[in-house]
């Protein structure tokens, strides 16, 4: 099948394009960057020597890539607001699109515009794609042309919760999440926050009390129970490149341990890219990045009596580009595990 990237500058383009050039089902053709046109990807992603095929970087131009016979799957690696501006011309065509930014995350027009500061770009395809984690996502979704793919801090939340909420093992209320994220989560872009003297030996809470992907996680829990969930979610900045790892406390559950190892072992017995570790081992961002999976466990806390769930993945991989391979390969038939491992 023939691919192209849109966007394919940033990290997560980065991963994509290592990744889709060794895939074994994939030719790339196509891969996009307004400030890169005519450089050959070798020569802006030097790890890639010997492995770019001749690609160079091509202009971004919603109409050429939508009449572009080359292409049957693009994937969009592009800020939120922009990705829209490609994903509909794209489908209007018989495209199919990954979409990796925050555009179609969400069913509610008015949250994204809550969340995101401005009106949906084009509400009326919220309602034509579909936002899919692999493991969980029911069939029904691969009837859709434009898929979005889960935010990083989401899927680290969502793998380990939403079985539990679905079984009714735990409760909707009280629930408190903090996560850290590598310095790569927030994009290659020149900021004074991102500096290497800023960073180094430094972490802190930011985004307070309204992250942006608080929204997505709490539209897909409610979704998910059919009742209205509200959590605490704090993320961190952390002293790290890539890896994400998420803390999350449910009150009044740790008698409910063995529920939810049984709950998880029923949902991802056999799934690839899950990974569940004892209860007493907690998940460390080391041993997951590079890779497509995400770890978790759960502890019970006698003295408090709630539940304490951990889980780590690599934000680039889980979260992002991998996960949007993953989400291809399932799409169309493909070795869920190719161009992964």
């Amino acid at each position: 099948m023939k691919t192209g990237i849109v966007g394919a500058s940033g990290y997560s383009g980065e991963v994509l394009l290592s990744l889709l050039l060794d895939h074994p089902n994939i030719t790339l053709t196509t891969v996009t960057s307004r400030s890169l046109v005519g450089k050959s990807v070798e020569s802006v992603f030097p790890s890639l020597r010997n492995r770019g095929k001749g690609l160079e970087f091509s202009a971004s131009d919603p109409e050429e890539l939508a009449a572009n016979q080359e292409l049957d799957l693009v994937f969009l690696a592009l800020p939120h607001g922009v990705a829209s501006e490609y994903a509909i011309p794209l489908c209007e065509t018989g495209k199919k699109v990954i979409d990796l930014s925050a555009d179609f995350r969400l069913n509610s027009p008015d949250i994204y515009e809550d969340y995101y500061g401005h009106p949906h770009p084009n509400p009326d395809w919220l309602a034509k794609s579909s936002y899919v984690i692999p493991e969980i996502t029911e069939d029904g979704w691969q009837k859709d042309n434009l898929i979005a793919a889960p935010g990083c801090y989401p899927t680290s939340i969502l793998m380990p919760l939403l079985p539990l909420m679905k079984e009714k093992i735990i409760g909707t209320a009280g629930i408190v999440i903090n996560s850290m994220s590598g310095v790569s989560g927030a994009g290659r872009k020149l900021a004074e926050d991102f500096l290497y003297c800023e960073r180094n030996e430094s972490a802190k809470a930011y985004g307070l009390v309204k992250h942006r992907h608080l929204s997505e996680v709490e539209e897909q829990l409610s979704l998910f129970t059919g009742v209205n969930v509200v959590v605490q979610f704090t993320p961190h900045l952390s002293p790290m490149n890539r890896g994400i790892v998420t803390t999350i406390v449910v009150p009044g559950a740790g008698d409910q341990l063995a529920e939810a190892y049984s709950t998880w072992q029923k949902f991802y017995n056999d799934k690839p890219f899950v990974s569940l570790l004892e209860s007493g081992t907690t998940p460390d961002s080391k041993w997951v990045c590079q890779t497509n999976r995400v770890d978790f466990s759960a502890i019970a806390d006698p003295r408090t009596g709630n539940l304490i769930i951990t889980s780590a993945e690599d934000n680039l991989m889980k979260g992002a580009a991998g996960q949007a391979i993953q989400i291809m390969n399932v799409w169309h038939g493909f070795d869920e595990t190719a161009g992964l491992i």
